[in-house]
């Protein structure tokens, strides 16, 4: 950006509320930045120190406090508010070339870039770290460094599962908006009743697998309300028979159902809301959607005040990168906290209560100093324009490839993460397999995925693999033909 430019940018809250456009959707984007900012406000609140230095989750600790989760567990909202990005961006890319190849690699390469550019280099500071704990000896210290180290090898990365879905939705956004354009909400209906229909058999004495499709369907049926939002279908009466039917059936569900009353996973359960996702949340994502439709005229109004709006507008390019730099910020401080000797009171004492703004205040802090290194990999085009001539037909099939490429290889990581425990065969899909020489301090940690154990050295190949392909997709350069 020039100095012109940025010196003519605006500054004050009046200037970016004259410089908003006036159907711009305010509230939206106060969902996205403010979902991002709960996430990263509950992490911080639910991760706890066991007195024998092990990490665990405070709701597993206090069970009283899993309520809170069901209007904490917030990632629905992203996925609507993705839904209406999407619908938006869409539109875009069918003003500026209405039909032909190339539409779909160019909606889909664009959304992957904003999503993988801060990505990769988070996973790139993460190996280095891998690395240099394995290199040091920290990981394998007694103790509890080494434990914290461990842990933190395979907790950070563990967010990385959002991105993996995400970018699943944008995969089939462009299929699922033409669905919307000819159902409406009926495809909605349908998602949450396939998805009833997969708990049923999963819950009924059918395979475990099964489960794993929800997935797909939970997700995509609250990316699908998003476009329906757009297309003004959401009003606020059916904001608040979303919010009561599905609060009401989340509660029906967790007291008469084999579903936990946490709206996110916890160590030790036996069943899981999330992983794979179930009908309860769902229901609680219904509902919380709801929520956001009836607050929406109210919403609008205090948003449409200078002051509220600049806040939303000023920590929107920050918010992404936050998320991703969030645990290692957390991570950083306990092991910080924990070689000085200092432990954290009982979870849920009053003492614990009362260090919490003294522990997040200084979260923000340090989670701040990595977000003003990295925010500049978060920075780039928002969104696909208008789509070149492209003459190449297989560019579309090639990214839809590559879209459940890269949705495997970043779901791998995120469930085995990069803990250094040696190097050892594993079983992958038809056999084992042993990591390339040389790169054990990638973590051999053996999980279980889908049919076969897996390692770090796995997702990361997969991933790359899924690059390589969506590269192949970018706009063929045509030269100029030569002057006589």
């Amino acid at each position: 950006m020039s100095q012109t430019r940025a010196a003519a940018a605006p500054r004050t809250a009046s200037e970016i509320h004259a410089a908003t456009p006036a159907d711009r959707d305010r509230w939206v984007d106060t969902l996205r930045v403010g979902s991002l900012l709960v996430v990263i406000l509950g992490h911080w609140l639910m991760v706890a120190i066991t007195p024998a230095g092990q990490i665990t989750n405070a709701l597993a600790v206090v069970p009283a406090l899993q309520p809170l989760t069901w209007l904490l567990q917030v990632m629905p909202l992203f996925f609507l508010v993705g839904g209406v990005a999407h619908a938006h961006t869409l539109g875009s890319l069918e003003r500026g070339r209405p039909a032909g190849p190339g539409r779909y690699a160019a909606f889909f390469r664009a959304r992957a870039a904003r999503l993988l550019r801060p990505t990769l280099v988070f996973l790139g500071v993460w190996v280095l770290l891998g690395v240099v704990a394995d290199l040091s000896g920290l990981t394998s210290r007694p103790g509890d460094a080494g434990r914290l180290a461990r842990d933190a090898l395979v907790m950070v990365p563990q967010l990385l599962w959002f991105v993996g879905i995400y970018l699943g939705a944008c995969a089939f956004a462009p299929v699922m908006r033409d669905l919307h354009r000819r159902w409406g909400l009926c495809v909605v209906r349908v998602l949450v009743a396939l998805a009833c229909i997969v708990d049923v058999v999963r819950f009924g004495g059918g395979p475990e697998l099964v489960g794993n499709l929800n997935f797909a369907l939970v997700w995509l049926a609250l990316h699908q309300l998003g476009f329906a939002w757009r297309d003004g279908l959401l009003t606020t009466g059916r904001g608040w028979v979303m919010a009561v039917v599905g609060f009401g059936a989340m509660g029906l569900a967790i007291t008469f159902g084999p579903y936990p009353t946490s709206m996110v996973g916890l160590p030790g359960e036996a069943v899981s809301n999330m992983a794979p996702p179930t009908a309860a949340l769902l229901a609680q994502g219904v509902g919380i959607c709801g929520l956001a439709v009836v607050l929406r005229p109210l919403m609008a109004r205090v948003l449409g005040r200078p002051r509220g709006w600049r806040a939303v507008v000023v920590a929107g390019p920050f918010a992404m990168t936050a998320f991703l730099w969030h645990l290692t910020g957390l991570m950083a401080v306990l092991l910080a906290v924990r070689s000085v000797g200092i432990s954290q009171p009982a979870v849920a004492s009053w003492a614990w209560w009362l260090t919490r703004p003294l522990l997040f205040a200084v979260l923000a802090l340090v989670t701040g100093v990595l977000v003003v290194v990295f925010v500049r990999f978060d920075r780039g085009a928002r969104a696909a324009g208008a789509v070149p001539e492209e003459r190449r037909r297989w560019v579309d099939p090639v990214a839809a490839v590559s879209a459940g490429v890269l949705f495997f290889g970043i779901l791998i990581i995120s469930i085995v993460g990069m803990d250094v425990l040696g190097n050892r065969p594993v079983f992958f899909l038809v056999g084992d397999v042993t990591p390339i020489v040389g790169m054990d301090v990638l973590g051999n940690r053996p999980v279980f995925f889908l049919v076969g154990d897996v390692t770090p050295i796995v997702g990361f190949a997969v991933l790359a693999a899924g690059l390589l392909l969506l590269r192949t997709t970018r706009p063929a350069r045509h030269r100029a033909p030569a002057a006589v």
